[in-house]
């Protein structure tokens, strides 16, 4: 292991390890100070997340594109924050913790026994929505996990989000879509953070007027197994308890070849994530690139 990725694992480490001992008003605090501190070093990843929303806010001002990177980054830290500190919540802080609406589409679909899949951008604090679930609606469900580097922080991050309940697959290795698919068919619920996809495999949406990519799993999952496919929204107000929005379900198109059909449902989740972001963009932790034109310097802004 290099020194960089040693240095990376202690980090993480240090924070799951101190800062959920401390008390909830000095981790806030901690929180936002560090937050403010990488804004004013501006860094690539605050310039990149102002460039960002500058495609969900494209008549915003210089100021008010800075204040967004500002908040922006506040709530990036208070998203670590509260991961580093959900391991020692309560049950009950964590069923006060989230308050979705519409949740019912979800109970529903539940209740319905067909499968659901929860498909999220990376909006709010989606490991606590997670929490929420596992505790608040007593279900468990299985997710699937990008391999860090390095290993033993892949292995941190498992860890953490198996002992707040949810089943944690490897993204590479090319079993997580069978497995999630046999979840599915026996009635389970499956949630994935879908609002990236670089790979050849990812599929193009306008979004926000340019072309992304976003991953064809959550579609592709729906129609082979008959699942419920909901959008999810999150997002922070003053309040220490998050918000949400279950949206309704996203139906498979009744014509068409899968490509289609896969096609039209992701542009039809990428619609509900910007609904969700235009009214939040501050909550939006897109910190990477993520339009076409973004990943070629000659097509569009940096």
């Amino acid at each position: 292991m290099s020194s960089r990725d040693r240095l990376t694992d202690a980090l993480y480490g240090l924070g799951w390890g101190t800062v959920k001992k401390l008390p909830e008003p000095v981790a806030v605090r901690l929180g936002r100070t560090i937050a403010d501190l990488a804004w004013k070093q501006r860094g690539k990843g605050v310039r990149r997340l102002e460039s960002n929303y500058a495609r969900v806010v494209p008549d915003a001002s210089p100021e008010r594109l800075a204040e967004l990177s500002r908040a922006g980054m506040r709530s990036y830290l208070r998203y670590w924050m509260e991961s580093f500190r959900l391991p020692a919540w309560s049950p009950e802080r964590i069923k006060n913790g989230f308050d979705p609406k519409d949740v019912h589409h979800l109970t529903d679909g539940l209740a319905s026994d067909q499968g659901v899949i929860l498909a999220l951008p990376h909006l709010g604090n989606w490991d606590l929505a997670g929490a929420w679930v596992t505790t608040k609606l007593e279900t468990p469900f299985t997710t699937v996990a990008e391999r860090l580097k390095p290993e033993t922080l892949y292995d941190r991050f498992v860890a953490y989000r198996e002992g707040l309940g949810m089943e944690v697959l490897p993204h590479s290795g090319g079993t997580a879509f069978g497995t999630l698919a046999r979840r599915l068919r026996d009635g389970g619920l499956v949630c994935l953070v879908s609002d990236r996809d670089l790979s050849a495999s990812g599929v193009e949406v306008d979004f926000f007027g340019a072309t992304a990519r976003m991953p064809a799993g959550p579609a592709l999952l729906a129609q082979q197994t008959g699942a419920l496919l909901l959008p999810v929204t999150l997002w922070y107000d003053e309040s220490p308890v998050m918000r949400g929005r279950v949206h309704p379900p996203i139906e498979v198109p009744e014509s068409g070849t899968r490509a289609e059909k896969t096609s039209v449902m992701t542009q039809a989740l990428a619609d509900a994530f910007a609904s969700g972001i235009a009214e939040h963009p501050e909550d939006w932790h897109m910190l990477q690139r993520l339009w076409l034109d973004d990943l070629d310097p000659a097509k569009g802004p940096s």
